[in-house]
């Protein structure tokens, strides 16, 4: 059983793995909020889907009837094993699943929202991470860094904490993102569609519209770029992710000449093939997702020195880090890829490879798959058919 927060998140972040699973012979049940999405993905990854409605923000009477509900669900179905993930599903999914006495519980920490949260509002989130983590028997981080900082701020303890292959919770498909002939014609046309020059640099950026992915600085930063660049553009997209919407202030930045903001889209691969560059100034992330999917593009990024950042960019041969909130920093980064056309090309072709060695999709689900199957082994329960095991391995 899979929990999560929106059917987003179990529409993107969870693509491809639970067909995998299933074809290796499990048995799988998504639960999240509901949505058109979550149906869509029941359509496509053709498993049984429930949903329940769960806040993302603390909503203390829907939290404690999103918990009846899953608790319900969870002792009705008997699930061997719960991962649960995103913030409020990893909470109350964790703790549904400990009331049942789930043989085998996951809490899949994709990212630390408390780290970056002040005052009373960090240490209500602190505490839901500890209970989270209390609630399960493992704790899987999608990134070396954020495993360390679980660690050192006592959220969980190290024994419980681990990293699968070398992180990301769902890998990156490779021939997506790949610069294919065909896929340079699409970004092309994109191009011609939005009224980008065909020589015009671009500084890319695609993200959630909130303060800790660092738009304010990139804002900043972009003026600071096209002040040396004046034909550069920024393409924009942070628009439509779940509930979120792009706050005023920044709708009102985003008006300037040369940004071209576009709202959410379905296919971000011809975006990525129009960059030059990621532009990733996030202020703490899990794995982020977007420089990796650049880095399948053959897109180098700049990012920051933030937890999961880190791990998704290596500085100086990927891409280059500057200090979380140091626009200037990040100006001289985009403007240095810009200029030096060699450079760009030489972390992009080693982005790509470091994405084909350690992030391909089918390596990381079949992490997943061995580390299910080794808990289940531990634990004395059954085990998925062989026939389908063996059969999900040759493809």
């Amino acid at each position: 059983m899979f929990v999560v927060t929106t059917p987003v998140t179990a529409n993107v972040l969870l693509r491809g793995q639970l067909a995998f699973l299933r074809e290796c012979g499990f048995d799988i049940t998504l639960i999240s909020s509901p949505g058109p999405e979550l149906e869509r993905v029941a359509n496509r990854e053709r498993v049984a889907v429930i949903g329940i409605p769960i806040a993302r923000e603390i909503e203390p009477r829907a939290d404690v009837i999103s918990l009846a509900r899953l608790a319900r669900v969870v002792r009705k179905l008997e699930p061997d094993i719960v991962n649960a993930s995103t913030a409020k599903a990893g909470l109350l999914g964790s703790m549904a699943a400990a009331f049942a006495g789930v043989p085998i519980r996951i809490y899949l920490q994709r990212g630390l929202r408390a780290e970056t949260a002040r005052g009373v509002k960090r240490h209500v989130l602190a505490t839901a991470e500890r209970a989270a983590s209390a609630c399960a028997h493992r704790v899987i981080c999608v990134s070396e860094s954020l495993r360390r900082v679980l660690i050192d701020e006592r959220l969980a303890p190290a024994t419980k904490c681990a990293v699968l292959g070398a992180g990301s919770s769902n890998g990156i498909d490779l021939d997506r993102f790949a610069r294919t002939a065909e896929r340079m014609r699409e970004a092309e046309e994109l191009r011609r569609t939005l009224k980008i020059p065909a020589d015009a640099p671009v500084i890319g950026f695609i993200g959630r519209p909130v303060e800790d992915k660092g738009i304010a600085e990139l804002l900043d930063a972009f003026e600071l770029v096209a002040s040396g660049l004046p034909a550069v553009r920024l393409l924009f997209i942070g628009g439509g992710f779940g509930d979120y919407a792009v706050p005023s202030a920044i709708v009102r930045r985003l008006q300037r000449t040369h940004i071209v903001e576009v709202g959410r889209v379905d296919e971000p691969a011809p975006y990525y093939a129009m960059m030059d560059v990621l532009a990733f100034p996030s202020h703490r992330e899990g794995m982020p997702n977007s420089p990796l999917e650049a880095a399948a593009s053959g897109v180098p990024t700049v990012g920051t020195r933030a937890t999961g950042v880190v791990d998704a960019v290596l500085d100086g041969k990927t891409g280059l880090l500057v200090d979380t909130g140091d626009a200037r920093g990040l100006a001289a980064a985009l403007s240095r890829y810009l200029t030096d056309p060699v450079l760009r090309a030489n972390h992009g072709r080693a982005a790509r490879l470091r994405a084909t060695s350690l992030f391909a999709r089918e390596a990381v689900w079949a992490c997943w798959r061995d580390e299910y199957v080794r808990l289940l082994r531990a634990n004395g329960l059954p085990l998925p058919e062989p026939e389908q095991m063996a059969k999900s391995a040759l493809t």
